[in-house]
């Protein structure tokens, strides 16, 4: 396996070419053979998550955590919160549903509201979600944590695995690297969505995004 603690260090360009479904698969590969381990993965959404859980639930336990501080409006943030609610129902998986706080995110972003999609301002975004689930998961002694953003074609698997591995530093607990968007992961994710009824926005949250 490669190592993990170069990861953050080197120019996306070169982390763009690293494949992080790949490093998954030998995580899965060798949790299988001492047993399950748990895992607490950040969801953005419901609909992305179907595939994930679907991806990893063969070698952990996975919990759901829905913390997402830049969703704009409390209505928006309630509604995608009881999607995840109602696919934990239906796949029989814990979670978390975090309160609203968008304080943090508009305090994450200051600065950067003019910055284009994918810019400086998601990759602050991803920093603060994938910190608290760092943070919560060394709290409540899970063995690793890990995120479904990657399943989303707009963004970066770079990016995002560089803010987790970024989160296993500060914190100590163990991140999972993930491509979720490999393998057709998309494509599936929407078709899961679909078949369970789930509400699915057409954009991330925010509302630089939305403008």
């Amino acid at each position: 396996m490669k190592e993990r603690a170069f990861l953050s260090d080197i120019p996306r360009a070169v982390k763009e070419r690293v494949n992080y479904d790949l490093l998954m698969e030998e995580i899965i590969k060798k949790e299988r053979q001492s047993g399950k381990k748990t895992l607490l993965m950040h969801a953005c959404c419901a609909p992305c998550a179907t595939e994930c859980i679907n991806r990893v639930r063969e070698a952990f336990d996975v919990t759901l955590l829905f913390y997402n501080p830049n969703i704009d409006g409390k209505e928006e943030y309630d509604k995608r919160a009881n999607e995840v609610v109602k696919l934990c129902s239906a796949y029989g998986v814990p979670y978390v549903i975090e309160d609203y706080r968008p304080n943090e995110f508009y305090s994450a972003a200051e600065g950067l509201e003019s910055e284009p999609e994918g810019g400086a301002r998601c990759l602050k975004c991803f920093a603060l979600r994938l910190n608290h689930t760092a943070a919560l998961a060394a709290e409540r002694g899970f063995d690793y944590f890990g995120t479904t953003l990657t399943v989303s074609p707009h963004k970066s698997a770079a990016a995002v695995n560089g803010a987790g591995f970024e989160a296993e530093k500060l914190t100590g607990a163990r991140f999972l690297p993930a491509d979720f968007k490999k393998k057709g992961g998309y494509l599936s994710s929407c078709n899961l969505s679909r078949e369970l009824g789930l509400y699915r926005q057409n954009y991330c949250g925010c509302r630089f995004s939305l403008r």
